[in-house]
């Protein structure tokens, strides 16, 4: 029994030092989390939800930094007009933003130029 001793003894010690160590890395973790991994979900989730409102007839911008009109849409792509009778197809996810969306009642109702 004498050489089990040192394990037995190192066993019953406290349990609340063991977990000291730990502690600054949950707080690390927990600042990257609040700081780095949530706001980055957030975002996707909104550029998913941009994407999956995008209607004929918005003013879009791409990645890229083309501005353009979406003509038509598809499942994983989007024909954008970039001038007039100039068509391209973009894919959806390279759509960052909506410039101007579409008006109900038509894309240029009501317009004079």
């Amino acid at each position: 029994m004498a050489p089990l001793a040192p394990i037995l003894l190192q066993a019953s010690g406290q349990p609340a030092a063991d977990i000291m160590p730990w502690i600054p890395l949950l707080g690390i973790v927990a600042v990257f989390w609040f700081l780095l991994i949530r706001p980055q979900q957030k975002q996707a989730q909104k550029q998913k939800q941009m994407i999956a409102a995008l209607r004929k007839g918005d003013q879009v911008i791409t990645q890229a930094g083309l501005f353009g009109k979406v003509f038509s849409i598809s499942d994983k792509e989007v024909v954008l007009e970039i001038a007039a009778g100039t068509k391209v197809r973009w894919l959806k996810s390279q759509i960052a933003g909506v410039e101007k969306p579409a008006e109900e009642g038509g894309a240029d109702a009501g317009k004079k130029e």
